[in-house]
Formats: C-alpha cells, sequence, structure tokens
C-alpha cells in the first residue's frame, strides 16, 4: 500500500462517496449516537456461565494444577504462588460444580 495521493478517478470516486455519506442524515443521527459499552453486559455473562459445560480432562487438569499450586505455596511461601493458586482454586471450584451438574443431569 503506498502512502502517497490516490490517482484522480479513485479520488474523485472517494470524495463522491463521502458526499453521498454525508447527505445520509439517518446515518449521520447513527454514528453521533453510537457508544461503545464500556461494561460488559451482566446478563450475558452469566448466562455464558450458566452454559459452561466442563469436560473431564479439563476438571483433572484444573484439579492437578491447584493441588501443585497448593503444595508449592504451602512449602515455598512465595506470595506469587499463592496468588496464582488462589486465582485458580476458584475456577476449579466452579468447574467441578458444573461438571458434577452436567453428570447428575443424566
Amino acid at each position: 500500500m503506498s502512502i502517497g495521493r490516490l490517482p484522480e478517478n479513485e479520488q474523485r470516486i472517494l470524495d463522491e462517496m463521502e458526499r453521498a455519506l454525508r447527505r445520509d442524515r439517518r446515518l449521520d443521527r447513527r454514528m453521533r449516537t453510537l457508544r461503545p459499552s464500556r461494561r460488559p453486559d451482566p446478563a450475558r455473562v452469566l448466562g455464558r456461565m450458566a452454559s459452561y459445560r466442563p469436560r473431564g480432562v479439563t476438571v483433572a487438569i484444573l484439579l492437578v494444577v491447584s493441588v501443585a499450586l497448593m503444595v508449592a505455596g504451602i512449602v515455598t511461601s512465595e506470595p506469587g504462588v499463592i496468588w496464582a493458586f488462589a486465582a485458580v482454586w476458584p475456577l476449579t471450584l466452579f468447574a467441578v460444580f458444573r461438571l458434577m451438574c452436567r453428570w447428575c443431569e443424566g
């Protein structure tokens, strides 16, 4: 892609497109009122969490990682390892809970 000016015919076509878009009042209004959402939609997040269906392998790996981090945190008392365990443990419990719910559904 060149960084110079566009050829004359392409520049003319681009100018015509811009003029046509500027005349479109509905598009102009929609572009002015369009605001990207800064926060995630809580209902959507909860819906996705409720539909999470972990596999047994995923839960087993999470359990192994959690236990390894717990043991490493007890042995070394390193804050980074303890914080890593604190981050992984709730995810592991949630995945185990969802897997057990799936198994009990029948």
